[in-house]
Order: C-alpha cells, then structure tokens, then sequence
C-alpha cells in the first residue's frame, strides 16, 4: 500500500477555505444554475485540487481591497478599488502578433466558451513582503498558446497592459513612469502548467482592481510579474525589456522569482506578512512551487 505524504506546502482542502466567506456562495451560486450564465463564465470553474495551500484563504475583502494598480493610485493600496469606476472592462480584446503561426485578436467572452476553466488556490507573494491565498479562476496560458501556435524561434512572450489615461487616473497622476505596464516570461515559464489566464476570483468575475478582466497569473514569481487588463501578448525572439526592470534593474530582475535568500537592496524576503492578519511566515523558495519550477531554472535568476 501506497501512502502518499503531503508535501510541506500542503494541507486539505478543507482547512484552506473559510466556508461562511467563501464555499457557501458558491454553493448557492451553483444551486441557482448562475455558473452556466454567460455573464459568469469569468468565473465558473470547478475546483483542481491538485493545488492545494499551507494557509486559510485571505478573506474576500482583504484580496479586493489591498491592491497594487499604480495606473489608478501608485499611492494608496486600499484606495485602488474606490477609483476604478470608470474603467470599461466589456466588451474586451486582447491581439496575440508576434512570431506565431495564427496571430489573432481574441474576444474574451468567445474565448472562454472554448477553454478548460478551472480554480485554484494559490499563494500570492509580492516584491513588497507581503502575501495571500487566493482563488483565482482561469485556465492554463499553454492552451492559449495551442491556438495561436509559436513559431520554434519564440523564446519570450511580452506582455502588455491596457492604456486608458481617461479611466485609469494614477496614469495622469504618476505621469513620469512609462506607460503602458508591460512584462515578460519565457516562452518555457509560460508553457508551465502553474501560469494562468485569469479571469476570475472568489468565485467571482476578476474584480476591476484585481486587473478585470483578464491577467495573467505566475505564482512563483513576485506580483508584478502577473500582468493585469491585458491587451497585447506578443511572442518574441529576444529578452523583452519589463517595466520596473527598466526604472530600476538593481531591485526588479527580468526572472523575479520568489527567493527568502536574496534580499531586496532596501529590506529582507526571507520573512512575509500574510494579509489582512500580518502573520510573519518565513518565505518559501518559489513561493512554494519548487516542485513545479525548479527544473526550469540553474538558480542564478533575477
């Protein structure tokens, strides 16, 4: 007999999920026959559970409230969801050009009527040493890369966010900074199973200051490499440059995994605040996904 020991970034399901917060509505949710809705196909996934967490979900109000979105306040974290009114998230497009066999401009709702749509909960570490857990649904960016085909000589896919100075006011107030936000992968971390086209969390469409309505989600890597209100993907031969890589390459590598050993030049990694309780947990290599993602790597990425 086999007896399968849980890896040391796991625990059951059932200990993850706070079910007044969270299973109950999706329950409900599923009862009303509301997942089958065209309006909720952002959201309606069946849970994987092969991904699993070490800790309780973040509660729905911390995840949605304490958010980095500088293009509507570089400033203040907990403002970002009081100045995202304006922002028109549907209809929504999003080209993928570059060296691939059948470039494409992708209707979101169309899109997902065609994929595999799953949750999974995920731990979320920012740059900033701070974390949370969080549901988030999508599906797997290599079924995106499926229909569009990269050619053998993509190496990177760049990654492009929406500019809409009018909507978006930290655009007009952060002026300084060189917008739009743009990021990149490999083209071998974007084939990772772990990376997801997301669209939806807590069992919810993405909200607007949580990147709506579709971002992309790497979970070994420090939060700015998951790009928010993607526009532009673009497959490409060489290392695209990434936003805060340029304004500052001594803080902000290209490859920004998750590493408690290699200190940011202004404070530790080795030690996180998990929000909204400020629980200090030591940081795990990869956040966690070791087992994933190592492989990927020689260690020496920044």
């Amino acid at each position: 007999m086999l007896i399968r020991i849980p890896k040391r970034w796991e625990i059951p399901e059932r200990h993850a999920t706070p079910e007044s917060a969270y299973l109950s509505r999706r329950e409900l949710l599923a009862a009303a026959g509301l997942f089958g809705l065209t309006g909720q196909a952002q959201a309606a996934g069946q849970r994987n559970p092969k991904y699993t967490l070490d800790r309780p979900v973040t509660e729905e109000w911390a995840a949605t409230g304490f958010n980095n979105f500088y293009e509507f306040d570089a400033q203040n974290k907990e403002n970002v969801k009081n100045r995202v009114g304006k922002f028109v998230t549907h209809p929504w497009e999003f080209e993928v050009s570059g060296l691939v066999a059948k470039p494409q401009t992708f209707d979101l709702d169309a899109l997902l009527k065609k994929m595999p749509i799953e949750e999974r909960l995920y731990r979320f570490r920012c740059v900033e040493a701070w974390s949370m857990a969080v549901p988030w649904t999508g599906f797997q960016f290599n079924e995106l890369m499926k229909l569009v085909e990269p050619k053998p000589e993509a190496k990177f896919v760049r990654f492009v966010t929406a500019s809409r100075p009018d909507e978006m006011p930290g655009m007009r107030e952060a002026h300084w900074y060189p917008w739009p936000y743009f990021e990149g992968l490999r083209v071998d971390e974007a084939a990772n199973e772990l990376t997801l086209l997301t669209t939806g969390l807590y069992g919810k469409p993405l909200p607007k200051q949580n990147g709506a309505p579709v971002r992309m989600v790497v979970p070994w890597k420090y939060g700015y490499k998951s790009i928010k209100s993607i526009v532009k993907i673009e497959f490409v031969a060489r290392q695209p440059q990434t936003f805060w890589n340029k304004q500052q390459p001594a803080e902000y590598g290209f490859y920004s995994n998750v590493n408690p050993k290699k200190p940011h030049p202004r404070w530790s990694q080795a030690v996180e605040k998990v929000i909204p309780t400020m629980e200090r947990r030591p940081t795990l290599p990869y956040n966690g996904y070791e087992e994933f993602v190592a492989s990927l790597y020689n260690g020496r990425e920044f």
